[in-house]
């Protein structure tokens, strides 16, 4: 039966794209007028032509009403229309200037007089933006609210927060993966991965991190919705949220834009805390040099008027960024075993041949014998032999500066990093619009956007260690496009349908600093940096009192390195419209086949050692990590190991819907609907690159 469903389903949908070219593009990219117009009396007047046309494009579309005195016009680009509407024996009345908003009606009822149809009674009073049509819950944001709100970094997805029922999650992802700056965003208590992004009409959501893809210039938004509960059917994969922009369209008028934003550290206070002592090289330079400089603009007009429109925006990122940051470091005393500083006893944690802990007791093999915590005995004055100190634990802490705080003791913190973040990103967005027939409309759309991103760790570029306040370290390189095209079409006053093509890609590199380099194996730790794709400083935690942190890593900096992702998603889209008497009905397909490489590094693959209190605690506790670091003894290893660097997901989605709006009387509508969401599961790229262990052959 299931599949019986489908192939009438899918043979609906293949009769509508092989049908003459649609009309109307899905509310999501459109919005529509709706209406009633009777006589002075308030009877219904029908087969009264309405003339609907866009002020800046001077494109008309035409309808009639019916028996009822009723008017629909579905999928209208947003912006500003006049409504003329004409009957034999009345005169005609104009109303001026309706805003018509993305997936919104606007409700113009006509009352129309007697008299000569050349005679024309101009409505001047502001039409009210009613719901009428559905019942969803949305915030809308204007092309003058998206351009002239003060948004910080001109960031799109901020929108979101202002609407009721939001709250920005307390993480977020790592810059190097989302350099778009997306938020995560809790809608009405859902996960931030439940918000569905559309871009004129297309899919623009990464599905793996639930981020946008192309964040838009706020210089190419004609406007923006955030619908939270109740959306159409035609909505889906969302269980937070629906957000829907609009790209502008070029009009018969040449109009343009232009801005420009710097902000540099002289007017920067300084941080009283992390940057308490001049920068290396300098006497009295605190803070880090900062230079934002942020640029763009737009131009869109007509290419043939009333016929043909372009519209096209550029924005440019250039910014060095200063942070710094507050930590403790091994003073030359710890770095040659004296921990008697921290206040905490340490203990050995093998057999040695004396008291004073010099010389190991080894086993047959020649490796040292490990004594129980209960059993152990406390080095003399905290302080470890230097004979038993770990020689890649004290190369390892030549990469690491000492102390550059004056007047530190103790456990306190000893050392100011500071260092540069660079960041750079280009991206525009093209649009064309022909309008080829009063029935036809076609549109494409291109965007771009080039992200690269490098920054230190507190240690430096070699021994990284934790991020300056950027919440990355490393080097990172993303490039995302997106395309939506499409064509809407008036078969008659009663069908209407139309296409969309929709695909975009998302790439990303990531690596840590050094790439090439082999700073453990230099160091004496064996079996860590093995070839290019192990190389770089590994990952050390060191836990307690006097511990610290360096190298590349989520843990450490929040870099996912070396990372290697590409996805990319086709879409194929279709709808049908019916208008019948007060019904107005919806039914239409969404096919998408997605495909998605991701090699990670969850664990670094030059690996991340942990060293505990635990392996220098005694019979009375104690302990520190970095006792146990000097000593050379890692209590936890882990790796992310992969050798495939192809295996690729491939996944079919496809999504059927249908659902009516039912006109009941001009101040009721119902609106009901069905959606059908179909999965497939996943395959694999080709053979050898993905499946599921056998569990006797492993």
């Amino acid at each position: 039966m299931r599949i019986k469903s489908l192939s009438l389903l899918a043979g609906l949908v293949l009769l509508g794209v092989a049908y003459p070219v649609g009309r109307t593009l899905g509310q999501a990219v459109y919005g529509s007028i709706i209406g009633t117009v009777t006589d002075s009396s308030g009877a219904a007047v029908p087969n009264a032509k309405v003339t609907i046309t866009n002020v800046d494009k001077g494109v008309s579309v035409a309808t009639t009403t019916n028996e009822s005195g009723n008017y629909e016009q579905q999928h209208l680009i947003a912006g500003t229309y006049d409504v003329k509407v004409e009957a034999p024996g009345f005169q005609a009345s104009v109303q001026k200037a309706v805003q018509v908003n993305v997936d919104a009606a606007v409700q113009v009822n006509a009352t129309l007089q007697l008299g000569q149809v050349t005679q024309t009674v101009e409505v001047t009073a502001a039409v009210p933006m009613l719901k009428t049509e559905r019942t969803d819950v949305a915030t809308q944001f204007s092309e003058k609210q998206v351009e002239d709100l003060p948004v910080f970094n001109r960031n799109f997805t901020d929108f979101e927060l202002l609407t009721p029922g939001t709250q920005l999650l307390g993480w977020q992802h790592a810059s190097s993966e989302n350099p778009q700056e997306s938020r995560q965003i809790m809608v009405n208590g859902q996960h931030f991965s439940g918000t569905a992004f559309q871009l004129d009409g297309t899919d623009n959501r990464d599905p793996i991190l639930g981020i946008i893809v192309i964040n838009p210039n706020l210089d190419a938004v004609t406007e923006a919705k955030v619908t939270t509960a109740d959306y159409d059917a035609e909505f889906g994969q969302a269980t937070a949220c629906v957000v829907t922009a609009q790209t502008k369209s070029g009009s018969n008028g040449l109009h343009g834009s232009a801005f420009w934003f710097r902000r540099d550290n002289n007017l920067t206070a300084r941080d009283p805390f992390s940057q308490t002592v001049p920068l290396f090289g300098t006497k009295d330079r605190f803070i880090p040099d900062t230079l934002w400089n942020q640029f763009g603009g737009s131009l869109g007009g007509p290419i043939r008027k009333d016929k043909t429109f372009i519209f096209g925006d550029y924005q440019g990122t250039y910014q060095s960024s200063g942070g710094s940051v507050l930590l403790r470091v091994p003073n030359d005393a710890e770095r040659g075993g004296n921990l008697s500083d921290l206040g905490v006893n340490i203990f050995d944690p093998y057999q040695t041949t004396d008291a004073t802990h010099s010389t190991l007791v080894l086993d047959s093999n020649g490796n040292p014998i490990p004594v129980n915590p209960g059993q152990r005995t406390q080095f003399p004055s905290n302080t470890i032999p230097a004979s038993r100190l770990s020689i890649p634990a004290e190369n390892l802490l030549k990469l690491i500066s000492g102390p550059n705080i004056p007047g530190s003791t103790g456990t306190a913190q000893n050392f100011s990093g500071s260092g540069q973040q660079v960041f750079n990103s280009d991206g525009f967005d093209v649009r064309a619009d022909q309008y080829q027939t009063e029935k036809l409309h076609l549109f494409g759309r291109y965007s771009f956007a080039r992200f690269k991103k490098s920054a230190p760790g507190a240690f430096g570029v070699e021994a990284g260690g934790p991020d300056l306040g950027f919440g990355f370290g490393g080097q990172a390189s993303a490039r995302n496009q997106s395309i939506a095209s499409g064509f809407d079409y008036t078969l008659n006053p009663a069908w209407l349908t139309d296409f969309r093509f929709g695909f975009y890609r998302y790439r990303v590199f990531v690596n840590p600093n050094g790439l090439g380099t082999t700073p453990a194996k230099d160091a004496g730790v064996p079996g860590l940096n093995l070839d290019t794709i192990t190389s770089g400083m590994p990952a050390f935690f060191i836990d307690g009192t006097g511990g610290f942190n360096f190298g590349y890593s989520l843990g450490n900096n929040q870099c996912n390195c070396p990372l290697d992702e590409e996805e990319q998603q086709w879409q194929w889209v279709n709808n049908w419209t019916n208008i019948r008497g007060n019904h107005t009905l919806k039914f239409g397909a969404d096919i998408r086949y997605a495909q998605n490489l991701r090699v990670p590094s969850d664990r670094h693959r030059a690996g991340e050692l942990t060293f505990h209190n635990e392996g220098t605690e005694g019979p009375t506790g104690g302990g520190l990590g970095l006792a146990t670091f000097l000593l050379g003894d890692v209590n936890f290893f882990s790796r992310y190991i992969s050798k495939s660097t192809d295996a690729a997901e491939r996944q079919k989605r496809w999504f059927f819907y249908g659902q009516d709006t039912w006109r009941v009387t001009p101040k009721l509508s119902v609106n009901y609907g069905l959606r059908w969401e179909i999965y497939f599961p996943r395959t694999v790229a080709g053979p050898r690159q993905g499946g599921f262990l056998q569990p006797n052959p492993g």
